[in-house]
């Protein structure tokens, strides 16, 4: 092909946003050649490398548009360290028919236990397969309800909460909630409730959840609706965070030891 064809073609790419025909436009013409394509495989060929390109930005924006707070992988997570409940549930969760099938996963236990990992892990496999997902800390989804100054503003928060596939609630009870702020997570989550799914890690096992939410009516409601069919995991057990720094201590002091 002419140099001033490839040009424009690239200038027209470039123009039209078609970031997959530029960026394989060598190697494609190079295919057509050596295997004799016709004009229309040559096309079908352009028109697909497009496609995949968009589909990965796309997969890579709604990684983006959850606003994880780090990028942790269900890949990077030691199984052989994970408490019992999750390493039986982990195979299961991963398929994400949980996410098809509007269903909770309620992960509660002491801290360093991989909760938040876990969670996150599944959020960013799910936004690869497609789905919109949204990460938000209890305590500071709780500050942005706060500062919404307008029914309005309210409203469109709550229409942006009830649309994603996925939510992940991380860090519920690490804070206590007033009678304001109990009735206002009640709300976001009776949205979702077997429509959509919900990821929540807490520190507290339901029957201390009245410690969370000073209401117990409130309370005894937001467990009732968000434990219907769902996954209720215990992930109680040594910290990971504390058997790091063990063995990064035990590492330091063996390089430490003088040499005999």
């Amino acid at each position: 092909m002419e140099t001033s064809y490839l040009q424009s073609i690239s200038d027209n790419c470039r123009t039209l946003k078609l970031g997959g025909i530029k960026g394989s436009l060598d190697v494609m013409l190079e295919s057509a050649v050596s295997k004799k394509w016709s004009h229309d495989r040559f096309l079908a060929e352009l028109l697909n490398k497009e496609a995949e390109y968009r589909d990965k930005a796309r997969r890579r924006a709604l990684i983006t548009k959850a606003h994880f707070p780090q990028l942790k992988y269900l890949e990077d997570l030691d199984r052989n360290e994970l408490p019992k409940d999750m390493a039986v549930a982990l195979p299961e969760l991963e398929t994400l028919d949980f996410i098809r099938d509007c269903q909770n996963v309620i992960m509660y236990g002491n801290p360093g236990t991989g909760k938040t990992h876990t969670a996150i892990g599944l959020g960013i496999k799910a936004c690869k397969a497609g789905y919109n997902v949204l990460y938000a800390s209890v305590p500071r989804l709780l500050v942005e309800i706060r500062e919404t100054e307008s029914q309005r503003k309210l409203s469109r928060l709550q229409k942006r909460f009830e649309k994603y596939d996925l939510t992940i609630l991380d860090e519920c009870g690490y804070k206590s909630f007033d009678k304001e702020g109990a009735e206002a997570l009640f709300n976001l989550i009776s949205l979702r409730a077997g429509i959509k799914s919900i990821i929540i890690t807490t520190n507290l096992g339901f029957d201390k959840w009245d410690q969370i939410f000073t209401d117990k009516v409130i309370a005894a409601a937001i467990v009732d609706r968000l434990t219907f069919k769902a996954y209720i995991i215990d992930m109680n057990g040594p910290s990971y965070r504390i058997k790091a720094t063990e063995k990064w201590m035990n590492e330091r002091k063996m390089k430490q030891k003088p040499e005999k």
